[in-house]
């Protein structure tokens, strides 16, 4: 699948920044991310049934602040995304809609690149549908089947989480809450047949009506955490620096994704850390397509609303944090960009240096986007100076922060 193109990165000097630390889910700690040579990066990506909302924008911009902080750090990076473009939640949609489901998953897909590239995330290197994954994925769950880590529920084959002793790692959730959270996010704990609740679908056999694939596992779709396991194994390998998504991935997706995938081999490591972005809420709520309270970036975008401004409303938040957009969000974030912009042809050379050691500095901390605008408004404040560093700022700013002057 087609990523979009991403925005030329300048460089920074002189330096690099500190080795970046990151806030690991499955350890409840913040560490090193330090990778030995080229840093390995999966994020789940869209299920493309509806436009990308500012809940979506938030993650994508989080992990794109840790792509560049490692660039920064002087690791090259292989950054991996999938889009879920079969999935019960786009069938349903095309049907509600009368649409057909595969053009608009294109549809939404292309608007997520066009939204992408206006709020300079870089692109992955590998933009992998599910569709085109699915010679991947039959092979990972026949592995499965050859270990006895998979079996049949009527014709459908579901992975028995149990098969890993590591499971529940992840998101260290007890098994009742667990079994809750699994039945809120599109899990199956009560369905008959299955040897334990939490037990996940693995390959789904045709149903009527709806889409399926000629394979050696019969005719069927892939079901969703096998998905990413396979995609990730496959461009990362095993033990890959970062998995990274939402905070409500952790479970079950991450969780069953690592486990599906571990499970293949005795003492196959998926992943290394877990980082997960906050969720963002919209007139108290978590916002969501299922909610239908979305505030959506193409619409601002319709509206004229300067996408740095936007991107510069999320970076106020650190990436952790759950939080509720509203329009002061935007207000200032459109402040920022102005006062920003005014300030950066007065950039005197030494103040340029300072801005970007502090920066840094703030990015390699857990990605501390907010204290590195507040040192950056500081500077915009403050600035006097001969202009002879305006040049590194605004390098600075598009390099780490992403966003463009």
């Amino acid at each position: 699948m087609r990523a979009w193109t991403s925005p030329d990165v300048p460089e920074v000097g002189p330096g690099t920044a500190a080795t970046v630390r990151v806030h690991d889910t499955s350890t409840g700690t913040v560490r090193d991310s330090d990778p030995d040579g080229t840093a390995r990066l999966y994020v789940c990506g869209i299920t493309p049934y509806d436009a990308t909302h500012i809940g979506h924008a938030a993650t994508y911009i989080a992990f794109d602040l840790l792509n560049r902080a490692w660039r920064d750090a002087g690791h090259d990076v292989r950054y991996v995304q999938n889009v879920t473009d079969v999935d019960d939640p786009l069938l349903e949609r095309a049907q509600h809609t009368g649409e057909d489901w595969q053009e608009l998953a294109e549809r939404e897909t292309e608007l997520f690149r066009e939204d992408m590239t206006a709020l300079r995330v870089l692109a992955p290197d590998h933009y992998v549908g599910a569709v085109e994954a699915i010679p991947l994925i039959v092979p990972m769950v026949e592995r499965l089947r050859e270990r006895g880590t998979a079996y049949e529920v009527d014709d459908d084959l579901y992975f028995s989480v149990r098969s890993d002793p590591r499971f529940g790692a992840v998101s260290r959730l007890s098994d009742g809450e667990m079994v809750d959270v699994f039945g809120q996010r599109g899990g199956d704990p009560d369905r008959s047949g299955k040897k334990d609740p939490l037990d996940c679908l693995l390959w789904q056999a045709e149903r009527p009506g709806e889409p399926a694939w000629d394979t050696e596992l019969g005719r069927g779709r892939p079901g969703w955490h096998v998905e990413c396991s396979a995609i990730a194994l496959h461009h990362l390998g095993p033990g890959f620096d970062v998995q990274g998504g939402g905070s409500d991935l952790a479970f079950p997706h991450h969780e069953m994704s690592a486990s599906e995938a571990q499970a293949m081999e005795d003492d196959l490591l998926f992943a290394q850390a877990y980082v997960h972005a906050g969720m963002v809420g919209y007139q108290g709520e978590k916002m969501s397509k299922s909610k239908g309270n979305l505030v959506l970036v193409s619409r601002l975008r319709e509206a004229g609303v300067d996408p740095m401004a936007v991107r510069l409303a999320i970076l106020a938040h650190h990436y952790r944090s759950d939080w509720e957009w509203t329009d002061a969000d935007l207000e200032r974030g459109v402040d920022r960009l102005a006062t920003w912009r005014a300030a950066v042809g007065r950039a005197s050379r030494a103040e340029a240096e300072e801005l970007v050691a502090a920066v840094r500095e703030a990015l390699a901390d857990d990605l501390d986007a907010p204290r590195a605008l507040g040192r950056v408004d500081a500077w915009a404040v403050g600035t006097q100076g001969d202009g002879s560093g305006a040049e590194l700022v605004r390098d600075l700013l598009d390099a780490r922060l992403g966003v463009l002057l």
